[in-house]
């Protein structure tokens, strides 16, 4: 049974939290943080992830599904308007672009990781057969729902999904926008070769951060709470996998207060090994 959540007192710690946070005063906002955590273990404000931003705790393996969850389900009705015209997000395009560059697809069966509200089925809905989408947020797969863009949807957690007991198997997979909220990716990349035929088509999006901020890490939780990676990281986990690569391209992800956000869209491909 889920444990009842005093609402009112967490809201309280969290605001003071944040505020402490923002006044510069970080050592006592970790403990504010801290204390968030032991009224929600489950953690639906992230505060694991602004422990680790703020450099008073270690970056933890992902951002707590419960946080993802309540970040996505409570912006799903302006999703588009924020990230798209707001922060010129347009990754689903730049994958678009980069399969006509280099002559991939069409594709039979394509999966959409965290789809969000159908950016990804729309841009490549023409070079698909059949589109399954999932995402953690009920209320973005609904508006993806209603746009009949996809064959199949599902609410799921991208790495349960993968690592299920499903016989399908997908020659295309696309994750525009997950990897900044998972930390370490073996999960995530073992499970998309599990899911997908050989000679299948591995397409996602990263964000990095500088060196002098990595300094050798394989990533790390960045200021605006979203994880950065490696590319030696990203690189090495797909070997690892069975994946080759096949395309890199440094990409502006967003714009966050007007400064562009670094990262890579990444194309691999499954050798079935």
């Amino acid at each position: 049974m889920a444990r009842k959540i005093d609402e009112e007192k967490l809201a309280k710690a969290y605001n003071r939290a944040l505020s402490l946070e923002k006044a510069g005063k970080l050592a006592e906002a970790a403990e504010a943080y801290r204390q968030v955590l032991k009224i929600d273990p489950e953690d639906h404000g992230g505060a694991a992830v602004r422990l680790a931003a703020i450099g008073f705790g270690e970056a933890p393996k992902k951002a707590p599904d419960a946080y993802v969850e309540t970040l996505f389900d409570q912006h799903a009705e302006d999703f588009e308007d924020i990230l798209v015209d707001q922060l010129g997000y347009c990754v689903p395009m730049i994958i678009r672009q980069r399969f006509q560059a280099l002559g991939i697809g069409p594709f039979e069966r394509m999966l959409d990781l965290g789809c969000g509200t159908g950016l990804g089925a729309s841009a490549l809905r023409d070079m698909a057969g059949e589109i399954t989408g999932l995402d953690i947020s009920e209320n973005m797969v609904e508006i993806a729902y209603e746009k009949d863009l996809y064959d199949t949807l599902f609410v799921a957690e991208v790495e349960a999904f993968l690592h299920d007991d499903g016989e399908e198997e997908f020659d295309l997979i696309t994750a525009a926008d997950v990897l900044p909220y998972l930390g370490t990716l073996d999960a995530f990349f073992s499970g998309a070769a599990r899911s997908m035929s050989g000679g299948g088509i591995l397409a996602f999006s990263a964000e990095t951060l500088p060196d002098e901020t990595l300094k050798g890490r394989d990533y790390m939780v960045g200021p605006h709470h979203r994880f950065g990676h490696s590319l030696a990281y990203l690189t090495a986990g797909l070997e690892k996998a069975g994946f080759r690569m096949v395309d890199t391209t440094d990409i502006n992800v967003r714009f966050e207060n007007g400064q562009p956000t670094p990262g890579y869209l990444i194309i691999a491909r499954y050798l079935d090994a």
